[in-house]
């Protein structure tokens, strides 16, 4: 094994994880600061403009999502995603002292334009350096930082808030951008398969050489002649005949998954809390429902390597129906606990593994961009999420409508990935690297 080639790949991994680790964060942070939003006299937030709030975020990052997937595409991995981190984080920052919900919305808005250019890019990213084998696993495992992340604000929501108050969280989610980004600047190399699927094969080399791994020749060569003979441009990539079915497949499975994903999120806790749950009972089930998402990613990713993304995905989603439903009916609250990480084990995975199918089913010169639509057109069911749950708990009617409703999403994503035809040409990514130089 090329030991050079591991180390690059453990760093690209580890920087692009911690890097989703804090968006996880960023994004999580509203869901448990809302009840204490709601209750906070200065602002007289009602569930519906609080639900607003969280949608712009959301909306932040469909524009990013379906923008920054594209430059990424263009002008590198590694700027874009410098930028995306350096953006999200500032404004985060910048929450923490809004005077008003008007510039607080406005401030989440432009966060969300660096947050939603994170995730396609250092999918992106990791999946071009990651082995062969292990494509799946590379993008799951990734996306544990996004849990983690979560993890952490439900863990340090219950200390902080009670003590120091809810902007104090948003300090605690911009703080990481001083260590992570100068550790980019140093260690974050740029994609090889970008740099030789853009013609750039001299540069390619040379950075290989910096690196210290090796190209493969053969493999080389057969990544640029197949993205030259693909690249007629990202867009038109994606939306080519060939491309077409599947990307609009894709397209309806992401808008469920992230609409469960940020429903969840942001409202399971006051949806709990109505249901005669205390505060910090119903922060654990949003820290449960993280937990679970973690061991639901370490399992999904192996699993979808041996019997494919596709068949992965659609079991998933499948069983994500199955507890969101058993979560409309009154049971213990231990019981309760359980079905709440169970579920997490699969509406989340359900989301990632669409992402691991797009990773392995486009060129390299529109993958980036077919993961910012993907992800793009799925931000606006996670815009549709939060307003639906606003509008049940404004209603009084989260139980048990939410969880049915939620439950119909997970449904008809099971449908869409079962729909999605083979893809054209990539059914595996093509890796330049000589066998054995990566890790992953």
């Amino acid at each position: 094994m090329n030991g050079g080639g591991s180390n690059v790949y453990r760093w690209v991994a580890a920087l692009c994880w911690i890097a989703v680790a804090v968006e996880g964060f960023d994004v999580v942070v509203l869901g448990a600061v809302l009840p204490s939003l709601l209750r906070y006299e200065p602002w007289g937030l009602t569930a519906a403009a609080a639900g607003l709030i969280t949608s712009l975020t959301l909306l932040g990052m469909m524009v990013g999502s379906l923008t920054i997937g594209t430059v990424t595409d263009v002008i590198g991995r590694r700027k874009t995603i410098l930028i995306c981190v350096t953006a999200f984080s500032l404004f985060t920052a910048l929450c923490a002292v809004a005077p008003s919900p008007e510039v607080f919305g406005a401030l989440r808005f432009l966060a969300g334009l660096g947050l939603g250019g994170v995730l396609p890019t250092a999918i992106a990213l990791v999946a071009e350096y990651a082995r062969r084998d292990r494509g799946s696993a590379s993008v799951t495992n990734l996306m544990t930082g996004y849990h983690v992340g979560a993890v952490l604000t439900a863990l340090l929501a219950i200390p902080i808030i009670p003590a120091f108050g809810w902007r104090a969280m948003f300090v605690a989610g911009a703080l990481p951008a001083l260590v992570i980004i100068p550790l980019m600047l140093r260690k974050l190399p740029e994609s090889l398969s970008f740099l030789l699927a853009k013609g750039r094969t001299a540069e390619a080399e040379e950075l290989a050489g910096r690196l210290g791994v090796r190209l493969e020749p053969e493999a080389a060569r057969e990544v640029e002649r197949e993205e030259r003979r693909e690249d007629a441009g990202p867009l038109r990539t994606i939306f080519s005949g060939g491309y077409l079915p599947g990307t609009l497949a894709m397209f309806v499975a992401s808008f469920m998954g992230l609409l469960l994903v940020y429903g969840l999120n942001s409202w399971l806790p006051e949806i709990m809390r109505g249901a005669g749950y205390p505060l910090g009972a119903a922060l654990t089930f949003l820290l449960i429902l993280n937990v679970g998402a973690i061991a639901g990613l370490i399992v999904a990713g192996p699993v979808a390597d041996r019997v494919g993304s596709r068949v992965s995905c659609v079991a998933w989603f499948a069983l994500a129906t199955v507890f969101l439903f058993l979560l409309s009916v009154r049971l213990p609250l231990p019981v309760t606990y359980l079905i709440v990480a169970v579920t997490g084990f699969w509406v989340f995975s359900s989301q990632v593994l669409v992402y691991a199918l797009v990773g392995k089913y486009y060129p390299t010169t529109g993958r980036a961009t077919a993961m910012g639509w993907v992800a793009g057109i799925g931000r606006v069911g996670s815009i549709c999420g939060p307003l639906m749950g606003g509008f049940l708990v404004g209603a009084g009617l989260a139980l048990p409508w939410g969880f049915y409703a939620f439950a119909l999403a997970g449904l008809i994503g099971a449908i869409a990935i079962a729909v999605v035809p083979a893809s054209p040409v990539y059914e595996t990514n093509r890796a330049p690297l000589r066998s054995g130089a990566t890790g992953g």
